[in-house]
Order: C-alpha cells, then structure tokens, then sequence
C-alpha cells in the first residue's frame, strides 16, 4: 500500500485552518496580453469553486480604458454569481466601479492602495494621500450597504523605484484603511522582493501601531522564490488567509519587475504537508490549472500544476 503524499506533519503553533483568497480570475488575468473570451473566465470560476475555493476574486470593475483584460466584469459577474458558498469579491477603483458592483449584486469588494508614493503616481495618478481619500468615501458607502472591504496595499515590502519601503510607512498607510473600514487588508509584495524576516518585522510593526494580525492577509509574488517561505512566516506570527493564485498566473501591469502570484497548488501542497484544512481538493485545482494553461497557450509556472499532471 502507497503512503499518500506529502506527509502530513503538523505543527501546532500554525493557524488550524487557512482560508485561500484566489485571485487568479483578476489579478491572474487582467496581465495576459490576449483578452480571455467572457466564457472561459467564467468556467474557470466555476472550476475553482468546484475544487473547493470558497474566495475567488471574480473580476474588477475598473476603466476598460486601463484594463481592457476585464473590460467584461458586466457580463462576467452574473454568470458566476449564482455560486452557492462562495464569496466572489471584486476590485473597484472609484465611486463609479462601486455602483457597478452594487448594481449587480457585489457582496464584497476591494479597493487599492499603494504603501509608496511613486507606485501610487504610475497606478492611479495619485500621491498616497490623494489615493486614500479617494477610496474614503468608496469605503463608507460600501460599508453603509453592508458589502465586506477588502484594502489592498502594494509595494509593502520594496519598489522599483524607491527601493526598501520603510516599515512604519507601511503600518500608516494599512491603519488608515482600517480606520475607514476595511474589514481585511491584504499586504502585498509586488515585485516578490521579501524574506522571511522581514515579513515578521512588518507583522510586528503593524501590530504595534494597532493594526490586528486577524485583519490581515499576505500576498506574495514569487520573483526570487520566496513567496512560500514568506508564506510560512506569516503563518507562524498567526495569519491565516493567504492570496494564491491557480496555476502562478499574473503579475503586475505597472511593475514590470512583477512576476507571477503565489501558485495556489504550491500553497496547498505546502498546507496539506503542514495538515492546515483549506478544504481544497488539489487534483481538481491542478487540473482546473492544467486545463487554463491550454486556454491560454502555454505551460503552467507552478511547480505542483507540473510534478502532479506529469505524473502516470
């Protein structure tokens, strides 16, 4: 008889269970450089679900403009929305991209800000300042309709332009957001320049300046292979919803410097061997991965997707 693998073996100073904050419908999608028929998007939602996702960020309801990617979050939201236990959150930029989603039922929605000055100028035109009160009302309506929040903040742990981001301006920019009402910020390591230490440090700081490791989740690019150990980092100061990605799909279309997400199978390979639920079946991801690669013309990065669908 044939030991399933990975072995499990757990530690009990990690979270029990980890929630999966799948992205790879919109952030995974909105960098490919062919628009993905409405149709596939939609089926690869509903696969992701199928495979036991209970969070997959649907789609964004920014300008065509500047993401023509998801140009079809209209047509997109309502033939996945009927999904049964399963939260399909969706970005939007400004007051407009909220009543797009609110016209269509949204019940969770982000909005996303940058912890630098010079990624807020390239994304959204802005300086931090101005991007925080843009989104300030954005937030408040949302929350007067009852909708969860979610705050993205980029660049957490280095950008292109300023290099190291210092830890307290970080720790600014995520309390601000939090004092506006976003339920859950997500700390993002865009151009995948993080290490383990350096993750626990800004925990730290986040905590110290009043922000709770409940609220938070991480989102890791994998540019120098990191983002697993960054990962488990988190983990072990107490996070437990991490953004993945099916397949590593996706990057960054105003850092070039930005490789691929998190692979959602390689997080769950890692969480199974660690025996953290996620509620995940990995031969349905993989294979729902699997079957994105064909659509859109090429192999997939993770790892897990390869070792597991090489297999006899």
């Amino acid at each position: 008889m044939t030991t399933a693998l990975p072995m499990t073996v757990s530690d009990p100073d990690l979270p029990a269970r980890v929630r999966i904050h799948e992205v790879g419908p919109r952030d995974g999608l909105q960098n490919e450089s062919a628009v993905v028929p409405v149709e596939t998007k939609a089926e690869f939602v509903r696969r992701l679900a199928g495979a036991g996702l209970t969070t997959v960020e649907a789609t964004s309801f920014v300008h065509p403009k500047w993401v023509p990617q998801l140009a079809d979050a209209e047509r997109l939201f309502p033939m996945v929305s009927d999904l049964a236990g399963v939260r399909l959150p969706v970005l939007v930029p400004n007051d407009r991209g909220l009543d797009r989603a609110l016209s269509l039922g949204a019940r969770e929605v982000a909005v996303f800000a940058s912890a630098t000055e010079s990624f807020a100028k390239a994304n959204l035109n802005r300086t931090v300042d101005e991007a925080l009160a843009m989104f300030e009302p954005v937030v408040t309506r949302a929350v007067e309709h009852g909708l969860r929040v979610r705050g993205y903040v980029s660049m957490c742990f280095g950008d292109p332009w300023e290099g190291a981001v210092p830890l307290a301006q970080v720790a600014a920019v995520c309390r601000r957001l939090a004092e506006m009402g976003c339920d859950e910020l997500s700390l993002g390591d865009t151009i995948g320049v993080a290490t383990p230490g350096h993750v626990t440090a800004l925990l730290t700081a986040l905590n110290d300046a009043g922000v709770a490791t409940s609220r938070l989740a991480v989102h890791f690019h994998d540019t120098y292979g990191q983002a697993l150990s960054n990962t488990l980092a988190a983990l072990r100061h107490g996070v437990s919803v991490v953004d993945a990605s099916a397949g590593g799909l996706g990057g960054c279309p105003y850092a070039k410097s930005a490789t691929g997400n998190l692979a959602t199978e390689d997080l769950v390979w890692m969480l199974d061997g660690l025996g953290i639920e996620t509620g995940v079946d990995l031969g349905r991801l993989t294979a729902t991965s699997v079957w994105m690669a064909e659509q859109l013309g090429r192999p997939s990065p993770s790892r897990t997707v390869r070792a597991l669908s090489h297999k006899e």
